[in-house]
């Protein structure tokens, strides 16, 4: 370890631990640690994120809403390429799910710029949707992809222009309080700070185990991916990412290429998660389905790890239990897109300062992502 004292130790070097990380350094002395031997292996790497106002629970909203700016306009010295593209989102509908369609356009339309399409409008969007399955779709022509490596990459030099220290296969080996700092030893040495932030993804539970907090209730969740040729002449180019609109399966054009996704949700111990055959079998199923296409290829698979809570809202707040230690987990898919506004959320909460008054105006309040909002149970 170069330095084994410092004002916070941020424990994950994920987008989550990267954004809070060169938040806090610009007036803090701040040690970013990794248990891999490069950051974001496990999640935020794995991640073909999406920008959209209309996409997650309204806490993530908010916070997608709030991260605009930076996505768009980010400093000048953060990145030599553009951190967003354009894409555009449909979340689609059969005529069975219209009730969950129109209880999402209720819910953002103050919010968040969209158009309702019927079934034709929707099929001149994605011609390969099928005629007799789609009944309607909300349009978010605004959606954007997101170049997640321009993005995590620029937090972290970023991070480190600010006089930030990183490292890595750095992993947590126990966490202890002595006084008013937390001692963490880890595989690289002891450091020692009066706030630990705990932005560990799929490990905070058990980070926050190693320090005695009771647990959030944190579940990783398996989510596949798979690369498939598109139709015979035809250019996915210009397309839309259609999503369905209970979020069964979505698919996005990549490079020429369909990613397509069941969206599903398996449980899973924190691991290197692999794909497995049922799960690439099911995206298969529901695209064919939903859309006219046959796939007889699969040219690419993987999968990463998202972890949620009961309500699936982020967690960022100092446990109440345990001074000092703040938890920053929890973001589900939607960390990428909402890492700019959360992490200057978090950074305000750590310093003990009101949420940041934009941020506050897209609708946000503290309780919806404070840790003591969720049923916790004591650790034996």
């Amino acid at each position: 370890m170069r330095q084994d004292r410092a004002d916070v130790v941020v424990i994950g070097a994920g987008i989550a631990g990267a954004s809070v990380a060169f938040e806090l350094a610009s007036d803090l002395e701040v040690v970013l640690i990794e248990q891999e031997s490069q950051p974001g292996y496990h999640t935020t790497g794995r991640s073909a994120a999406v920008f959209s106002r209309t996409y997650g629970p309204p806490a993530i909203r908010a916070l997608s809403r709030a991260s605009a700016g930076f996505l768009f306009s980010p400093p000048d010295d953060f990145t030599d390429v553009p951190l967003v593209s354009h894409l555009g989102a449909m979340m689609i509908a059969r005529e069975d799910q219209m009730p969950a369609l129109e209880a999402l356009q209720a819910e953002i339309a103050n919010r968040s710029p969209f158009v309702l399409l019927d079934a034709e409008g929707a099929r001149e969007r994605q011609p390969l949707l099928r005629s007799d399955y789609i009944h309607a779709a909300l349009l978010e022509e605004e959606a954007h992809d997101i170049d997640v490596h321009a993005l995590h990459q620029g937090f972290l030099r970023g991070f480190a222009r600010r006089g930030g220290s990183f490292e890595a296969n750095c992993e947590v080996k126990s966490i202890e309080r002595n006084g008013e700092v937390w001692d963490c030893e880890t595989r690289a040495g002891r450091i020692s700070a009066p706030v630990i932030v705990n932005a560990a993804g799929a490990w905070a539970d058990a980070v926050g185990a190693m320090a005695g907090a009771r647990p959030i209730g944190l579940v990783p969740k398996r989510r596949t991916a798979v690369i498939v040729p598109a139709p015979e002449g035809v250019t996915p180019d210009g397309w839309p990412i259609c999503i369905d609109v209970n979020e069964e399966f979505y698919m996005k054009p990549d490079a020429g290429r369909l990613l397509i996704s069941p969206a599903d949700e398996t449980p899973s111990p924190p691991c290197d998660a692999q794909p497995e055959e049922i799960d690439v079998a099911i995206a298969i199923d529901r695209i064919q389905t939903a859309f006219d296409i046959e796939v007889r290829r699969v040219e690419n698979k993987w999968a990463g790890l998202r972890s949620f809570v009961a309500d699936k809202s982020p967690v960022a707040g100092y446990d109440s239990d345990r001074p000092g230690f703040f938890w920053l987990a929890g973001q589900g898919g939607y960390g990428i897109q909402s890492s700019p506004g959360l992490s200057r959320a978090a950074a305000a909460l750590i310093r003990r300062r009101p949420l940041p008054a934009d941020i506050q105006d897209e609708g946000l309040e503290i309780a919806a992502i404070a840790p003591d909002r969720l049923e916790r149970v004591a650790v034996s």
